[in-house]
């Protein structure tokens, strides 16, 4: 893994108690194991104290950022903070290898791979939604709040565990999960003019500096953040030796770019740096490079080993040279102010490495294709020429031909890996620029065998007598029409699958979003007795969840008692029936026989506060408008169909109206 400046510590207390328990002896092991999981055991206790001493020396320049207003001092502790969140992103990573080496002692992967980037995640503090929601239950919803003491321990429970989410799949449907409740949350509790009054406080994944907003869009950014940024961590620790783990990483990197794209499209007015439109375009390009790193990997594990095949090796050289393109895209991003100020210096330098490596390793793969492949058929010399003599698309060629006889193909296949050895030893020299990456040992041993493989071939085809000097070879072509083209894979950022993890809103017990959120304004009138009459009730009813009365018969029973048009059933003889269906009412009504029903109903009221004007009970109150169902996103109700909010950041967007659709029924007649 490549160091980058990220925190990774907060939490690290909840965290140790688990990972201490992981690490200690097994009983029934053997005298070695033991020994071998006390060593283990002994370095766990050393980075645990490393990370409490950071986590204290965090804390105080946080305070000190917070407190003093010279910018000079708050550019130095912002310095500081960075340097100490990297410690802590180091250490933390430590801490997993040891944990992870306690009962695999084989490397996960057996050939060898260029490292990838992973993305730290974004961490918060401990947050109190009980105070803000019991006062919002007990005041606009007119509910006893201490009854819903489970639900929001509920929520606090689910929010404490996605600090730290483990880095797998599990840990994916955590965040996914929490995201979908926040969705529930901010349709049921805030209104455009309204907060929940909470303050979230998140730190910079790249910088460590805090940040903190009363927004809820905010705490969802923020989740959707570590969902892409865990979809990396995930991506990098595949198995890239075997084809199921270059499209598990391959897949990993596009959710990963589909969370910053959509994250990037729907958040603006950023207050941290890691989630500003320039850095999440940065990070887009970055993991959209390396899922086509992942293609070209799985491409190079079926390509022939021998005899070389000529369309083997040019699709290996087109796949190489796309890398490159994407890289140097990555890097330009990276390079550009503001990015270049917060992103970790090894990131920059790795993807400059990466760049001029697959740069120089599509003209390797164009140089075997010309020198050790089979002549190829007439057919496909066009596509040939274009990709190895950077010749455009035109039914007219320019330039010179491809060489068909063996000697001039050998000098231009020496001429490419000319340009494969220059381009090797650049990205050597890159390496050892940078001091971070100098410790990574793996890349230096990918970047010298490749050179090592590129001067070798070179002394094969360099002849005694070969006093001529080839001319310099032209830029492998990443493009080419034809049947060609079919073998190259762009993968495009996915965005993230929120509909496969399945939520019921946890305050559900409130009602049906549709009717009983803060958005809306209603006044709760009951108990209200009303006798059955000669004609049954006098009213006559429609809709599910809440059951709404359609229509009130002048001079009735229903009418007497103070029932009006546009009134919801919210409970019947004491029983709340606010997600009863409309046979469930009526067959209610229907067993109270001769005697008085109990009802309390809810009056929706104006923007203004007056109750909504007779009439309009022909149909839903039309500010209130309907929500997407929840058979659309695919989300669970522990009770009948209940609209949801569509689960994607609808930050700016206005939800869709709709029809209820329902048929008109009287009131059961006696």
């Amino acid at each position: 893994m490549v160091p980058e400046g990220r925190p990774d510590g907060a939490g690290a207390g909840e965290e140790s108690a688990r990972l201490q328990a992981a690490g200690s002896v097994r009983k029934g092991c053997d005298l070695l194991a033991n020994s071998r999981h006390g060593c283990l055991q002994s370095r766990r206790a050393q980075i645990h104290q490393q990370i409490n001493r950071e986590l204290r020396m965090r804390t105080g320049a946080e305070n000190l950022y917070r407190a003093t207003s010279n910018a000079r001092v708050r550019e130095t502790v912002a310095l500081e903070l960075s340097y100490v969140n990297s410690s802590l992103q180091l250490l933390k990573e430590e801490l997993e290898g040891l944990d992870g080496n306690v009962d695999a002692d084989q490397p996960q992967s057996e050939g060898i791979t260029v490292p990838m980037i992973p993305l730290g995640l974004k961490e918060t503090k401990q947050l109190d939604w009980a105070t803000p929601l019991k006062e919002l239950i007990s005041g606009h919803f007119g509910e006893d709040s201490a009854s819903y003491e489970a639900e929001i321990r509920e929520l606090e429970d689910l929010r404490q565990a996605t600090r730290t989410p483990s880095r797998s799949e599990a840990g994916l449907e955590l965040l996914t999960a929490y995201y979908n409740q926040l969705c529930f949350q901010e349709a049921r509790f805030v209104t455009p003019a309204r907060s929940l009054g909470l303050l979230f406080h998140w730190y910079d994944s790249l910088t460590g500096v805090p940040a903190q907003q009363r927004a809820l869009a905010f705490e969802k950014g923020s989740v959707l953040f570590n969902i892409g940024a865990l979809h990396t961590q995930i991506g990098a620790r595949q198995d890239r030796s075997c084809p199921e783990g270059t499209s598990s990483a391959v897949e990993a990197f596009q959710r990963a770019a589909g969370a910053f794209s959509l994250l990037r499209e729907n958040f603006s007015h950023a207050p941290s740096p890691d989630m500003s439109p320039a850095s999440l375009s940065m990070l887009e390009q970055l993991m959209t490079a390396q899922a086509q790193e992942c293609v070209f990997e799985g491409l190079s594990l079926q390509a022939p080993v021998a005899p070389p095949d000529c369309l083997a090796q040019l699709r290996l050289a087109q796949e190489a040279a796309q890398v490159a393109a994407e890289y140097r895209l990555a890097h330009q991003t990276m390079a550009q102010p503001p990015v270049q100020d917060y992103v970790p210096f090894p990131w920059t330098t790795l993807v400059h490495v990466k760049a001029e490596y697959f740069r120089a390793l599509a003209h390797y793969h164009a140089a075997l294709a010309l020198c050790d492949g089979a002549p190829v058929a007439e057919a496909e010399l066009p596509a040939l020429e274009q990709i190895f003599l950077g010749l455009p698309a035109s039914s007219e060629p320019r330039g010179p031909a491809l060489p068909q006889e063996q000697e001039e193909r050998r000098k231009l296949g020496k001429a490419h890996l000319k340009r494969a050895i220059l381009g090797q030893e650049e990205a050597l020299r890159l390496h050892a620029v940078c001091r971070a990456l100098r410790r990574v040992d793996l890349l230096q041993v990918v970047l010298a065998q490749a050179l090592q493989r590129s001067l070798a071939k070179y002394s094969e085809l360099d002849l005694e007598d070969d006093f001529c000097e080839a001319a310099e070879a032209p830029d492998v072509r990443r493009e080419q029409p034809g049947p060609l083209a079919k073998t190259q894979r762009r993968p495009e950022g996915r965005p993230p699958s929120f509909s496969r993890v399945k939520v019921a809103d946890i305050f559900h017990r409130l009602g049906p979003l549709s009717v009983f959120s803060a958005k809306n304004r209603w006044r709760l009138a009951g108990p209200i007795h009303v006798a059955r009459g000669e004609g049954g009730f006098g009213f006559t009813l429609r809709g599910d969840a809440p059951v709404l009365i359609a229509a009130v018969v002048p001079g009735g029973r229903a009418a007497a008692a103070g029932l009006k048009e546009g009134d919801y059933i919210v409970s019947v003889n004491g029983q709340p029936c606010r997600w009863w269906k409309h046979a469930d009412v009526v067959a209610q009504l229907k067993g109270v026989g001769d005697e008085a029903v109990s009802l309390q109903v809810l009056t929706p009221l104006q923007p203004g506060g007056g109750a909504e004007a007779p009439g309009s009970g022909d149909r839903r109150p039309a500010p209130w408008g309907l929500l997407r169902s929840q058979e659309e996103c695919a989300w669970e109700t522990p009770g009948p169909a209940q609209a949801s909010p569509r689960p994607l950041l609808g930050w700016s967007r206005k939800a869709k109206r709709g029809k209820t659709g329902r048929r008109l029924s009287p009131a059961p007649q006696p």
